[in-house]
């Protein structure tokens, strides 16, 4: 794991601000001094979460996106370390892990065109390495009986989250989606577009659901794929908070019983939530509200495997937002996780 940055005890001290008579989460937290391997140390830690970020948008990139998504990880950090540790947020079952960092990837990856089909190639190749890293460190997770939750870089990584997990169980997993976006677009090398047709078609992923479709963002082509698979379901957006045809809790049960009968992956973009910087951010989505009720609808289930927060892009202007955002919908995972 050469790519694994672990977080430590001055990166502690840097980030937490401590008040008189108040304990932070981040005063309870467990940290992992030193690794021969990820999964033998996790055996031994009385841990229920693993908290680690992805430091990339490569992904983003190879997609035509907007980058940005690599800060959501120290955003995040500043925040969550600093909320109040009580009752409700039980700081001693996580393990703040560190990062995946993928700088050396994204310095090299700054050099090239957009524009350029070439350059394009090799920055889906730069992902596809990104994916084997992600994938190793999720089964290690997994495979300790621990539950990863994953902060940051580009949706390409929800390939790794579902690989790793799927090896770990030794079967496919089914996965649930809230996004704009289906991710479900063509085999055409790897990018941050692709990563649950890859599962699928590579044997990782059996049900998959997508929540919240925008319907001006899923082509035609999409649509038709989409509809082909018994083993898909979708709803969008706007059959839910537009028209009205759907019912946001209705939904959220129909979108249980295809996916929790086996264990599943729990994937959230922030492009779904209305005005959130990200790479392809939406003044249209749904509420910080309605996103918390999703984390913590299927955070409940007993099958629920990991949570997996991708797509954030903030700026120095915007971190505190998003660290709030993400920190949020952390905790109310875990709330929801520890009751079932």
């Amino acid at each position: 794991m050469d790519k694994l940055i672990l977080f430590n005890n001055n990166d502690l001290k840097n980030l937490l601000k401590n008040r008189p008579s108040e304990s932070k989460f981040g005063n309870h937290v467990q940290l992992l001094p030193d690794f021969n391997t990820i999964y033998d140390s996790l055996l031994t830690l009385d841990v229920d979460y693993v908290i680690f970020g992805i430091k990339e948008d490569v992904g983003v990139f190879a997609n035509y996106g907007n980058t940005g998504a690599s800060k959501a990880w120290d955003a995040t950090l500043k925040v969550l370390l600093n909320i109040q540790s009580n009752e409700f947020t039980n700081p001693s079952k996580v393990l703040i892990l560190g990062h995946l960092d993928f700088s050396d990837m994204m310095e090299k990856v700054k050099l090239l065109d957009q524009n350029n089909k070439k350059d394009i190639t090799k920055a889906r190749k730069k992902v596809a390495k990104i994916d084997k890293y992600v994938t190793d460190l999720v089964y290690q997770i997994v495979k300790a009986g621990k539950t990863p939750i994953i902060i940051g870089g580009g949706h390409n990584n929800a390939y790794g989250n579902i690989k790793g997990t799927s090896l770990a169980y030794k079967k496919p997993i089914n996965v649930v989606n809230f996004d704009a976006h289906s991710d479900f677009r063509r085999e055409e090398g790897r990018h941050s577009g692709n990563g649950f047709s890859y599962a699928y078609t590579e044997g990782f992923m059996k049900n998959y659901f997508i929540f919240g479709l925008h319907e001006n963002y899923t082509s035609d082509n999409i649509f038709q794929v989409l509809n082909k698979f018994k083993s898909i379901q979708y709803n969008t957006f706007e059959a839910i908070s537009i028209r009205n045809e759907l019912s946001f809790k209705s939904e959220l049960e129909r979108a249980s019983d295809f996916i929790s009968d086996k264990p599943f992956g729990v994937e959230l973009d922030c492009d779904a939530i209305k005005n959130i910087p990200s790479s392809a951010m939406t003044p249209s989505g749904f509420s910080v509200k309605k996103a918390r009720a999703f984390v913590n609808y299927f955070g409940k289930h007993k099958n629920a495997q990991y949570l997996h927060i991708c797509e954030a892009a903030p700026t120095p202007e915007t971190e505190t937002k998003v660290g709030k955002l993400i920190t949020y919908l952390v905790t109310d995972f875990m709330r929801a996780n520890q009751s079932k």
